[in-house]
């Protein structure tokens, strides 16, 4: 079936969104037009805005709509401490749990020589220059538990280690509420790892 020249473009705009294939592009293309023209205006203008209107902190690399952005600006937050994350998603994530108040570093990526992507492509260089202006006792690597997070964890803590900085990993293991017999070995043998006194 041939669509009219303006579906089509609808559904491969929303085909180039991650997750979207051609099925559920063509069902939010046709939910568009349902939509009153107000609200697709709307929409619209959310997108544009966000494209022009946000950038990454010129500090820590977080996404913001001000430079430097609110959380490098807040002077009530713990400067000794840096948390090292891959995404902005990630800081969202860490600031819903409301227990870390310090600061971030967003890498924008792992390393993953697979995808040819290296230290050089990642947010590591204005890291390392950050660690040598600002008082910074410790140094959290965040990044996610898979092999490309873990290779890129690694290879902060080597280069930070001479500095004297103390780097430590977060915990990986078990979820609260997890059932032993459902998890994964390496779950399983994170969880060992990371086991403490009680």
């Amino acid at each position: 079936m041939h669509y009219p020249e303006p579906i089509s473009k609808l559904i491969d705009s929303f085909m180039k969104l991650p997750g979207i294939g051609p099925k559920t592009a063509g069902r939010l293309a046709f939910f568009v037009l349902s939509m009153k023209e107000d609200t697709v205006l709307d929409f619209a203008k959310a997108l544009v805005d966000a494209k022009r209107n946000l950038r990454f902190c010129s500090v820590c690399g977080h996404i913001t709509d001000i430079d430097p952005c609110q959380i490098c600006q807040d002077q009530s937050r713990d400067r000794s401490m840096i948390c090292v994350v891959q995404d902005p998603k990630d800081v969202i994530a860490m600031e819903k749990m409301r227990d870390y108040n310090g600061l971030y570093h967003v890498l924008h990526g792992a390393i993953s020589p697979m995808d040819g992507v290296g230290p050089e492509d990642i947010n590591v260089p204005s890291l390392l220059t950050r660690l040598q202006d600002e008082e910074v006792k410790e140094l959290i690597l965040a990044t996610n538990p898979t092999i490309e997070g873990e290779a890129t964890a690694m290879y902060i803590s080597r280069l930070v280690k001479p500095s004297g900085i103390t780097t430590t990993r977060i915990a990986h293991g078990l979820p609260v509420g997890g059932d032993l017999e459902y998890a994964d070995e390496v779950t399983l043998s994170k969880a060992l790892e990371g086991r403490r006194e009680l």
